[in-house]
C-alpha cells in the first residue's frame, strides 16, 4: 500500500491533523497564534545548519524548533515583552537561515517545498517520523490534558491546585516544537500555523466541551488533508495552500452555521 506516493501523503497529512488537532485547541485558546508563527519560522535555521552539517534535516528543524521555543518561554517569564520578542526572534531566525542557505555551495535546495510543503514527496522514512511525533505529541497532550486546561483557564487556580503554570507552558511549547518539525514535510513552515489553528477554529463554533472541540478540529483537519490532496491532483494547484484553502472553507461554513444557532437560541 505504501508503494503508492497518493497513498502515503494523504497518510501524512493525517498524522499531521492528528497532531494539531489537540495542539491547535490551545493555540486558539491561549491566544498563541504569533507564537507557533515564530517557531515555525526558526524551522527554516534549523534546515539551513542541517543541509550545512550535512545531517537529518528533520533533527536540525526539530532542535531548533524546541530551542527556539524554549527561549521564548524563558524570556518571557523573565519580563521580555512577549510580542516584541516573538518578533525579533521569528524574523531574525529566518532571515540567518536563509542567508546561510545562500552559502551552501553544491547543495541543492527547493525553497518552495520547505516553505509551503512537498507532501506529494513524503517517502516511508518521513512517514515513519510524521506518526512518530504526532503520536508523542498526542501522548504528551493526553498526559497532561486536565493540567493545561487549568492553567489556560486560570494561572491562580492552577496555582491553588498544586499545578506550576510554568511548566504547563513549557510542555505545551515543546510541544508545538515537535509539531512544527514534523509538519515541515506536508504543509511547509508558513503554513504550519494555519492547520493549527483553523481546524480548532472551525470545531470551537460547534463544540461544547473542550474535549469534543480537540476531536472535531482533528476530523475537520484530517479531511481537509485528503480532500485538499485529491483537489491538488485534480486542479493541478500547490498541495499545502490547497489543503489549507479546504480547511479554511469548513471555517467560514461553521462559523456561519454557529452564528445561526445562536441567533436562533
Amino acid at each position: 500500500m505504501l508503494d503508492d506516493f497518493m497513498t502515503r501523503a494523504a497518510l501524512a497529512g493525517i498524522g499531521v491533523a492528528l497532531a494539531a488537532a489537540p495542539l491547535g485547541c490551545f493555540v486558539v485558546w491561549r491566544r498563541m497564534a504569533y507564537f507557533g508563527d515564530a517557531t515555525a519560522h526558526a524551522a527554516i535555521l534549523g534546515i539551513a545548519l542541517s543541509l550545512a552539517l550535512d545531517v537529518s534535516i528533520f533533527a536540525g528543524a526539530l532542535l531548533v524548533s524546541l530551542l527556539m521555543a524554549w527561549t521564548v518561554t524563558r524570556l518571557s517569564l523573565r519580563g521580555y515583552a512577549i510580542d516584541t520578542l516573538l518578533g525579533v526572534l521569528a524574523h531574525s531566525t529566518l532571515a540567518v537561515g536563509l542567508v546561510v542557505v545562500s552559502f551552501l555551495s553544491g547543495v541543492r535546495i527547493d525553497l518552495m517545498a520547505y516553505l509551503f510543503g512537498d507532501i506529494l514527496a513524503v517517502s516511508r522514512a518521513d512517514l515513519a517520523i510524521i506518526w512518530g511525533g504526532a503520536a508523542l505529541v498526542i501522548a504528551l497532550i493526553s498526559w497532561r490534558w486536565v493540567p493545561l486546561l487549568i492553567t489556560t483557564l486560570n494561572e491562580e487556580l492552577a496555582y491553588a491546585s498544586g499545578l506550576n503554570p510554568n511548566r504547563e507552558k513549557l510542555i505545551l511549547t515543546l510541544a508545538l516544537g515537535i509539531t512544527v518539525a514534523v509538519a515541515i514535510k506536508v504543509v511547509g513552515v508558513l503554513l504550519i500555523v494555519a492547520m493549527l489553528i483553523i481546524p480548532s477554529a472551525a470545531a470551537r463554533s460547534l463544540a461544547r466541551t473542550p474535549e469534543v472541540m480537540a476531536v472535531v478540529g482533528g476530523v475537520i483537519g484530517m479531511i481537509s488533508a485528503v480532500v485538499g490532496l485529491r483537489a491538488a491532483y485534480i486542479f493541478d494547484t500547490p498541495t499545502g495552500p490547497s489543503i489549507v484553502c479546504i480547511a479554511s472553507i469548513f471555517f467560514v461554513i461553521f462559523s456561519i452555521i454557529g452564528s445561526v444557532r445562536n441567533k436562533r437560541f
